[in-house]
Formats: structure tokens, C-alpha cells, sequence
């Protein structure tokens, strides 16, 4: 069973995987020389121009496998290097023009950027060109088209332009560590910079230091990855690894939802914490009403929380879908609770960096949360918990009027109608991914099957109720 969708994830792993394994073996001095030789040993077919372009570029992502540009707060990275092969893009005329006679193109663009040759067919002179995309709506024939960048077409807060040399360049201003440029884009050349290094750190320290266990806070839609294994050997794995234990993130997702609900019963209109993406969706684009956000932590936060006042000393290790968890975990209020944060893609690096194969291991048990907590996983989970969390805490009563919104687009919806006083719902949902946190960019794989597989794996869980899970913790 394939272990990624792309062969563009599968090669960030492969890079990811070897700088592990040079930073296990204290060999990481050789890492930017040793890496693109590793992957491209020789003269092999190659996409770009030669071989030695390649390298530059492995070698630039050996770089943000490493860390990244410290000089760069954003934890989204372009490699300027690879970013040279997408056309322009904006709005073309196509052959479909018919080089009619009424011209409405011309006549509606008012930066005169629309000329036409002897057979009357339109050309757009992209100097003038302002992209509005007037002429493309009023062409009978729908001759123009939008010729968008895939990076560009994925980011939904338009934080992506182009540079002077037609590389993409992120807006860190605007930009939501989504990570949907990631996923999207097809050479690679945007990726999220990984702190594995930091992770390994802190597990070798731990070999030789009785002081502090590290803790592995596994996200839950870890049920819908590693579908070539069991969930219990993925457990094993990381104790293989040298985590002392593993929690459920959605464990901390149980918590959120008892208390996210007791808020929103008092305060009338909620937005949830969960997904940091949202909530610096909000904070950027809607900052009157970053006053609604829940002041909740994200169960990430929540449950790292619990162990830090709990378990010290500890080290927190965050291991889940999430490209924007890294930001999060930079935050003051988070910073002091998790240690690092790392994707899945990146779990699976640490692997087979060890050459650990979990397909042989024996199954260890993850059950420490309730099936309220595991869905948070998936869109629309995380408003069933918090009904479920007024209904136990007996708040029943309560008008529970939610809107859940699949994405970014769906989220900017709810938030303009809030900002109009139009919105007919008193708890918003904001997922920044499709699907929720299954369809996150530091996903192994990404299918319709995800959803099904986290309901499934909610209905297996120990504890029935939110309030269980949560009891059961505090003992």
C-alpha cells in the first residue's frame, strides 16, 4: 500500500528521512553533501536542467529540513530555485477567440490593456493588465481564461504573489500557515520547514537523562494515516522511538469541548480555538472579532498543558496533520507546554531514519479519550462535541445554532455575515482545511476514506462520554 499521495511528498521524505538519519547517527556535518548524492547518485533523468540543478535544489531542501532560514518567521519556506517552471499565469485569450465584431472585451477593460490583430482576435498586453478579470466575464464565447498558479489558486487569503524573477513570494502578513500551498504545489518548491532536528534532540537527551520523560500527543486523525500498518504498532513505534508514552491529543479535545461549552452558554456567540489557522485567519482579516474567539487553548495546547502541571518534568512532542501547528507553537500562551511539532510526514521519517519498520511490530494501546474527542479530527466534529458538552453539563437548553465551515472560503463567509450582523448561527466552526484537520498538508495521505476511517475509530474508544474521558484523566 502506498504510503503518500505524491511523488513530490515522497520525495520531501526522502529528504526528510536522510537528515534524520545523519542526525541519529551524529553524522549531520555531512548532511548538505552527502543528501542530494544520496538521492541522485549519478546522471539519472531529471525534470530540471541537469542533474546539478537538481542537487542545488535537494540541497536547499536539506536546508529547510534543517530549520530553514532563521531569519524567516514563517514556518511556510519558497525555494526561489525550484519555482521556475509554472507559466505566468493571469488571464489569457485562447484559441476559442472567434475574432468577433462587437468587442465587449475591449469596451469593458478600463486599463486599455485588450488589443486586437487583422483577424480581430483579442490579445492582452500584460503590462497593463490589472487582472481584474472584467473581459473574461463578458466573452460569449468564455475565450479568456484565468491561467492561476496552483500555489496561487490554493491559497485562499492571497498571500501568494510573484517575485521579480516570476518565483512565488508569501506575504507573511497575510499568510495562515495553512499549508494548502504545500500540498498543491506541483515541483515542490513550497514547503514547511521542519523541526525534527529539535525532536531527536530532544529524545537522545532523554536516553542519557532520568531528569524529564517525553510525551508523544498524538492529533487523532492519525486513525485515517499509516494505512499500510495498525494504529497500535504506530504506538509501539513511537516508544520505539523513545517517547515514554503517547496521548491522544483528542484527549485535550475532550477538555476543550467541556469547556468550550460551559463558554459559549455564557458568553451567547463563540468562535472555537482549535485550528490555529483559523484563528489567525481571524486575527488577521477580522481583528474586531477576535474578541469571540474561545480563550480555550487547542487540545494540543490543552492536554500539553495538563502534563506539564502534572508529569514535570516533561518534554511535549505534538506529532499531527498540521503545517500550522509550528506556528502555534512559537505563541507565548503555547510555547511554555510544547516543546515541538512535527507532521506526519515527518513521523514516517523518523522511522525508517531508525529503520524502524512498525509493520512488525506488536500493537500497543491508545485509548485514553472519548468518541467526542477522536472526531474533532474530521469537520463538524468539533460542533457535535461541544452539543454534546452542553447536554452533559446540563446547559441542554441552550440554542445550539452552529455553522461549520469546511475551509477557508466557508470560514471568510461566516466571518463577513458575523461582521453584518447577518450570521443566523451562535457558534462557528472554523476549519482552515477541506474536511477539517484529515486534510491537513503534513498528511501521509489524503482520501474520502479519512472521514470514515475517524468515525470508526471514535466508536472504538474506552470512554463514551466527554465527561468520562475527562474523569478518568483526573483521577
Amino acid at each position: 500500500m502506498r504510503k503518500f499521495d505524491t511523488k513530490v511528498q515522497y520525495l520531501k521524505y526522502k529528504v526528510l528521512r536522510e537528515v534524520a538519519r545523519h542526525a541519529w547517527n551524529d553524522t549531520l556535518a555531512e548532511c548538505a553533501i552527502d543528501i542530494p548524492k544520496t538521492i541522485i547518485p549519478g546522471k539519472i533523468p531529471t525534470m530540471r536542467c541537469c542533474v546539478y540543478k537538481e542537487r542545488a535544489i535537494l540541497a536547499e531542501r536539506v536546508k529547510i529540513a534543517m530549520g530553514g532560514d532563521k531569519n524567516n518567521d514563517n514556518v511556510i519556506e519558497v525555494i526561489d530555485i525550484a519555482c521556475d517552471e509554472c507559466p505566468m499565469g493571469g488571464y489569457e485569450v485562447t484559441a476559442s477567440c472567434r475574432g468577433c465584431l462587437a468587442h465587449r472585451c475591449e469596451d469593458v477593460c478600463r486599463f486599455g490593456a485588450i488589443t486586437f490583430d487583422g483577424n480581430h482576435v483579442a490579445h492582452i498586453d500584460k503590462t497593463k493588465c490589472k487582472e481584474c478579470g472584467a473581459c473574461a466575464k463578458v466573452c460569449p464565447y468564455s475565450a479568456i481564461r484565468n491561467y492561476k498558479r496552483p500555489c496561487e489558486s490554493a491559497c485562499k487569503v492571497k498571500a501568494i504573489s510573484m517575485g521579480e524573477e516570476q518565483e512565488a513570494c508569501i506575504d507573511n502578513s497575510r499568510c495562515i500557515a495553512c499549508g494548502a500551498c504545500v500540498y498543491q504545489c506541483p515541483f515542490g518548491a513550497i514547503t514547511d520547514k521542519s523541526y525534527i532536528l529539535d525532536v531527536i534532540d530532544i529524545l537522545k537527551k532523554s536516553r542519557n537523562n532520568t531528569e524529564y520523560k517525553v510525551y508523544a500527543v498524538i492529533a487523532p486523525s492519525v486513525s485515517s494515516q499509516f494505512t499500510y500498518a495498525k494504529l497500535g504498532q504506530v504506538v509501539t513505534g513511537l516508544k520505539e522511538l523513545g517517547f515514554y508514552t503517547v496521548v491522544e491529543a483528542a484527549l485535550g479535545a475532550d477538555m476543550v469541548a467541556e469547556a468550550e461549552s460551559k463558554e459559549l452558554a455564557e458568553k451567547g456567540f463563540l468562535t472555537s480555538s482549535c485550528c490555529p489557522a483559523f484563528v489567525d485567519f481571524v486575527e488577521k482579516n477580522y481583528p474586531e472579532l477576535s474578541d469571540y474567539v474561545s480563550h480555550n487553548l487547542s487540545p494540543m495546547a490543552t492536554i500539553a498543558k495538563y502534563l506539564k502541571e502534572n508529569e514535570s518534568p516533561c518534554k511535549v512532542v505534538f506529532i499531527g496533520p498540521c503545517t500550522a501547528k509550528k506556528a502555534e507553537v512559537r505563541r507565548e500562551k503555547v510555547k511554555k507546554y510544547v516543546d515541538a511539532a512535527m507532521t506526519f510526514e515527518e513521523l514516517q521519517a523518523l522511522f525508517d531514519g531508525r529503520d524502524i519498520d512498525i509493520t512488525t511490530l506488536p500493537e500497543g494501546v491508545l485509548d485514553n479519550a472519548s468518541y467526542f474527542g477522536r472526531i474533532f479530527a474530521r469537520c463538524g466534529g468539533l460542533a457535535d462535541a461541544v452539543k454534546e458538552g452542553l447536554k452533559e453539563q446540563g446547559l441542554g437548553d441552550f440554542d445550539f445554532k452552529p455553522c461549520t465551515c469546511d475551509g477557508i472560503d466557508a470560514c471568510r463567509i461566516a466571518m463577513l455575515q458575523k461582521s453584518k450582523g447577518k450570521l443566523d448561527a451562535n457558534f462557528i466552526e472554523g476549519m482552515a482545511c477541506l474536511g477539517g484537520c484529515i486534510g491537513g498538508a503534513g498528511c501521509l495521505t489524503h482520501g474520502e476514506r479519512s472521514k470514515l476511517d475517524v468515525d470508526k475509530y471514535g466508536m472504538e474508544a474506552y470512554q463514551k462520554t466527554i465527561l468520562d474521558a475527562v474523569s478518568a484523566l483526573k483521577k
